[in-house]
């Protein structure tokens, strides 16, 4: 497929959500069911300084037995954020996700934060491509593509 990360935040928007690494855990939640988000950006100083999602929270909170209110961002946080540029194609997206087993990824343009992509971003797209595909053929098997 070569629909880019471009299209992608032209189509879903390009809103971004994030708190400073001191944030609490809570706030956090709080915000991403809010927004219906699963990850929010953690930015300090104009730059991405991690991201915390849902999963996190299960795994480095709840399960912990730690206390979401008393629980600052910094320490749950995934810091080794992977990013895409907006020329990244769907396919290398879905791969990146897929080897890095993450679910969101930031979009840097030209070293600025432009959005975020969800694998759900990613799989709405492909399924478009493919209902568009098989309307295609359909046509052409019925005769009613266009020559």
């Amino acid at each position: 497929m070569t629909e880019t990360v471009r299209s992608i935040l032209d189509r879903k928007g390009r809103a971004l959500y994030a708190l400073p690494p001191e944030a609490s855990v809570y706030d956090a939640i709080a915000l991403m069911a809010e927004k219906g988000i699963g990850a929010l950006l953690v930015v300090e100083e104009g730059r991405i300084a991690g991201v915390v999602s849902e999963r996190d929270y299960a795994r480095k909170v709840i399960l912990k037995g730690k206390h979401s209110k008393e629980t600052r961002l910094e320490e749950v946080m995934t810091s080794e954020v992977i990013t895409v540029t907006p020329d990244h194609t769907v396919d290398e997206c879905m791969r990146i996700m897929t080897d890095c087993r993450i679910r969101h990824l930031p979009v840097l343009d030209a070293g600025r934060l432009a959005g975020i992509i969800s694998i759900g971003d990613l799989v709405r797209t492909i399924i478009a491509a493919q209902e568009a595909t098989i309307k295609e053929l359909h046509n052409y098997i019925a005769g009613g593509y266009p020559g």
